[in-house]
Order: structure tokens, then C-alpha cells, then sequence
């Protein structure tokens, strides 16, 4: 069974970087289309980024657009999420999430929280000065 885990958030000054990591054991993540998403506190769980499975098409919500890319070490079975230029908006828990391409592209959409069956716990970020 996939299992994934979140790490590298933290407290960053608004401008600044963080590199999230998404550790997956149990399968290889090349099967799987593997998503990003954040929940602030009082706010509904969004996604941020999806990158599928190939590992060449991306995924990018309007609000990170430009600031955020998304990446796998496929000798590593990590996934990565790169933030740069964060805003305090940016603060939010976030995790990532896998499932197969068919699900998260066709079926449901990749912004969906239906299209996962697996996540991972979740790394807090908080960008404020």
C-alpha cells in the first residue's frame, strides 16, 4: 500500500523559499499522478499542483502560478514542491496526494479531493514576518 509523507515546511519571512518534499513507500510513484493541496485554517482544502505520472505534465493553480513548480526524483520516490516568493496567503497546511492518472485527470480532476485515495499527513507553512 502507498504510503507518503510530507516534510520541509516551516516559518518564512514573506519573499522567501521552502522546498516541501512528498516520500512515497510501498509503490512507485512513476504509477501515480500525485497532487499537491493546502488547507488554511477556516478555509477548504484547495489544490495547489499536479504533476502526472510520466512525470512531464503540470498542473498549477492561478495563485501560485509562476512561484510554485512541482518535480519528482524518481530514484528517490519523492516528489517535490518548490515556493518561492511566498505571501502570508500561502500559509496553510499542505499535503500531497496520489492515486492513478485515470482517476485525477479524466474523472475527476485534478483539483478534486475526490480523485486521491492516498494522502499524506501534512507539513505546516506559515510565511509571515
Amino acid at each position: 500500500q502507498l504510503q507518503l509523507v510530507e516534510s520541509g515546511g516551516g516559518l518564512v519571512q514573506p519573499g522567501g523559499s521552502l522546498r516541501l518534499s512528498c516520500a512515497a513507500s510501498g509503490a512507485s510513484l512513476d504509477r501515480y499522478a500525485i497532487g499537491w493541496f493546502r488547507q488554511a485554517p477556516g478555509k477548504e482544502r484547495e489544490g495547489v499542483s499536479c504533476l502526472s505520472s510520466s512525470g512531464i505534465s503540470t498542473q498549477y493553480g492561478d495563485s501560485v502560478k509562476g512561484r510554485f513548480t512541482i518535480s519528482r526524483d524518481s530514484a528517490k520516490n519523492t516528489v517535490y514542491l518548490q515556493m518561492n516568493s511566498l505571501k502570508p496567503e500561502d500559509t496553510a497546511v499542505y499535503y500531497c496526494a496520489a492515486d492513478l492518472e485515470v482517476r485525477v485527470l479524466s474523472m475527476f480532476g485534478w483539483t478534486s479531493k475526490l480523485a486521491y485515495s492516498d494522502w499524506g499527513q501534512g507539513t505546516h507553512v506559515t510565511a509571515y514576518p
